[in-house]
């Protein structure tokens, strides 16, 4: 009993100094109440925009079962996968360590000795003999300090780190796919809007060509319609290069090799109406619990909270726990028997001396380590306040310009209208008709751009809430179901 107590004692008392390390805690980090640019307020049960699901969110069918097919083929995807495994396997070898370590040996011997040696043998003696031997040996750390225990949280923590680290893969998977989707029907959107411009600009050389045989404009105008219908002709060829490329890059998000991808092309459709629903982004609070990349950073300082929490603990002597249990005879016949059997139970400390500044040191490395780890996590905190900022106002900014952008569209196109009428009534010059289908062309081109980034800015704020990582199981609506 009073080795006991004095054991306890020591033991609260090296505690007290900070020997062990404390409980882990998470760091304090600067959360603002609200994002910067939120304008709307997340009501009591309110799921905000990160909450939902990936198919809630992406409601294209098309869409949806290329996300679900990525997440099935993609390679860091399941890399990531195999990652975790590999972590796991991790945490079943450090609880082993925990455990009494046995070992056992046999072995058989046939030998002989000189029998005219230093020290000469009685002629009775046997030069040759056996001797079969067998052992079961066992020993024990008893983790007093805690050094086994911190290991194997240690790698506990790095397998969540690492699920985390697969989720965050998966986030990034929908996201890029999402966006290569979508970057996919803005090409299309540019290539229906310049051959309709082909065919448009077709018509007008013809009517030029007619109106220069009746004498009423010159071979100048003429030519200019022509140069005017060669540089739309000429961005056909470019697009359908940027959309083979856009299809080749998709393909490979899926996990498959170059090939067109299926979909249906939007002509004309009215690109607010497609945009991802306007849900409030939540409370930057649920940042530290949602988005994978910081709880896959918080454990990864909890495990450098333990590892430093274990070389501590190594500067102790170690308590060991030795045993071993067998038998020994010269003949076969009598290895059973109780008078061959052979056993040993020991106790020991071990410390290291030599090399006990070294140990020193290596606190010292792993309290710089656990440092870092710390100011990773909330750096990545931060980071993450950022991205939600900047989606917040890109989303805003690329919504108001769309719209206007849609004003711009519909009035260019009447003014193109009744630039034609009047120039074939010969009220309009040439160049007045050029004007005006230039900038509709233009102002169609860019309207697809803006649609493009009003989606893809959509996409990146579902990305920095921390959405996208679910996958769809036998329990989850499926896609087409949405």
């Amino acid at each position: 009993m009073k080795r006991s107590a004095i054991a306890l004692a020591i033991t609260a008392a090296l505690s007290a100094c900070g020997l062990f390390g404390s409980d882990y805690q998470r760091p304090d980090v600067k959360l603002p109440e609200t994002f910067r640019g939120e304008t709307g307020q997340t009501a009591p049960g309110e799921k905000s925009f990160g909450d939902l699901t990936w198919w809630e969110v992406y409601r294209d069918p098309v869409l949806q079962q290329l996300i679900k097919t990525a997440l099935e083929q993609n390679y860091d995807v399941r890399i990531a996968a195999a990652r975790v495994e590999e972590f796991r396997a991790q945490v079943g070898i450090a609880r082993v360590g925990q455990l009494p370590q046995i070992s056992a040996a046999a072995d058989a011997t046939n030998s002989r000795i000189s029998a005219i040696g230093r020290t000469p043998l009685p002629s009775t003696t046997p030069v040759i003999g056996n001797d079969f031997n067998g052992e079961i040996d066992l020993s024990y750390e008893v983790d007093l300090w805690g050094r086994l225990s911190n290991l194997t949280r240690a790698a506990r923590a790095d397998l969540l780190a690492t699920e985390f680290a697969r989720d965050t893969t998966r986030i990034d998977l929908v996201s890029d796919v999402a966006t290569s989707y979508f970057n996919l029907l803005a090409l299309d959107q540019q290539l229906a809007v310049t051959k309709r411009t082909v065919g448009t600009r077709e018509k007008f050389l013809k009517m030029t060509r007619a109106q220069f045989q009746r004498g009423a404009v010159s071979e100048l105008d003429v030519s200019r319609a022509e140069a005017n219908l060669a540089a739309a002709q000429a961005n056909i060829p470019d697009l359908q290069r940027q959309i083979a490329q856009a299809e080749n890059q998709l393909q490979i998000l899926l996990g498959q090799n170059p090939a067109a991808v299926q979909r249906t092309v939007m002509m004309d459709v009215p690109p607010t109406a497609t945009l991802p629903p306007a849900v409030p982004a939540g409370l930057p609070a649920a940042l530290l619990e949602r988005r994978p990349d910081v709880r896959a950073a918080e454990y990864d300082l909890i495990a450098a909270d333990a590892r430093l929490a274990s070389i501590k603990s190594s500067l102790i002597p170690a308590l060991t726990l030795t045993g071993s249990l067998g038998s020994e005879s010269g003949e076969l016949s009598n290895f059973l028997g109780s008078a061959a059997k052979t056993w040993s139970l020991g106790a020991g400390l071990a410390a290291s001396l030599i090399n006990s500044a070294v140990n020193y040191h290596q606190v010292d490395v792993f309290s710089a380590r656990q440092q870092q780890t710390q100011l990773q996590y909330q750096k990545t905190v931060q980071q993450a306040l950022q991205e939600v900022a900047d989606a917040l106002a890109a989303r805003q900014g690329y919504n108001d310009f769309l719209r206007n952008q849609e004003i711009e569209v519909v009035a260019l196109r009447t003014a193109r209208e009744r630039v034609l009428q009047r120039y074939a009534a010969g009220y309009s010059s040439y160049f007045e008709v050029i004007s005006a289908d230039q900038d509709l062309y233009n102002a169609e081109l860019q309207r697809a751009q803006v649609y493009r980034n009003a989606l893809t800015a959509g996409v990146q704020l579902y990305k920095a809430l921390g959405g996208g990582w679910q996958n769809v199981t036998e329990s989850s609506p499926s896609p087409s179901a949405q």
